[in-house]
């Protein structure tokens, strides 16, 4: 695809795309935007140092079976997509300030990225083995230190994301769509330049003539 304005990376949760995104966005000279900053679902729930977990955050996760959870957050995602597909129609007719934009995030759901008739627009999905998605997980909430309750939200949290993305690669893979692994060890610049040789190949949004 050539002169493309818009560089989609969908993926579930802390599979990296926002630091890939980055990456992309910097290479491109493009701007970034993730999908979480147009209307946030129940985020991470696990503290910080500068933020306990929200009461309804720890609700939410709490009081919700894996299918639930999934329920909501595809909910979420279907309510939301409206504005997303006008970001990216705008973008990609250049009628936005800013030039082009690389977008991410578990929001862009392969069916209706690849339902897009968009111009310019390119889109690759990340994924990365559920013991990977564990570990930054664990790692991110400090899983050993956590009290069993707080154990319990962050397992809940990861479950969701590795159902969520099992239902995403099933769509991509029936669709025909570009997917990269960003478990396999390699650096944030590896996988922006994966990202880049895709969208260079692509000859409709998300299909590489590779695959």
């Amino acid at each position: 695809m050539r002169d493309v304005r818009v560089v989609l990376i969908g993926g579930t949760s802390n599979v990296g795309k926002s630091t890939v995104a980055q990456v992309v966005a910097d290479r491109l000279g493009f701007g970034y935007l993730s999908t979480d900053g147009l209307a946030r679902h129940p985020g991470r729930p696990w503290r910080t140092p500068e933020q306990e977990v929200p009461e309804h955050v720890a609700e939410h996760y709490a009081s919700h079976t894996v299918d639930q959870l999934i329920s909501s957050v595809t909910e979420h995602y279907e309510r939301l997509w409206p504005r997303i597909r006008e970001l990216i129609t705008e973008h990609a007719a250049g009628r936005r300030a800013g030039g082009g934009l690389v977008l991410e995030g578990s929001a862009l759901r392969p069916a209706r990225v690849a339902g897009l008739t968009v111009p310019r627009t390119a889109a690759v999905w990340l994924t990365a083995s559920e013991a990977v998605i564990r570990g930054r997980v664990r790692k991110a909430g400090r899983y050993r230190e956590a009290a069993d309750h707080e154990r319990l939200l962050m397992d809940r949290f990861l479950a969701r994301g590795v159902r969520y993305q099992a239902l995403m690669l099933e769509d991509a893979d029936r669709l025909g769509l570009d997917r990269i692994d960003a478990g396999s060890g390699r650096t944030a610049g590896e996988l922006a330049d994966a990202v880049l040789t895709a969208v260079g190949t692509q000859y409709a949004i998300g299909r590489s003539a590779h695959r």
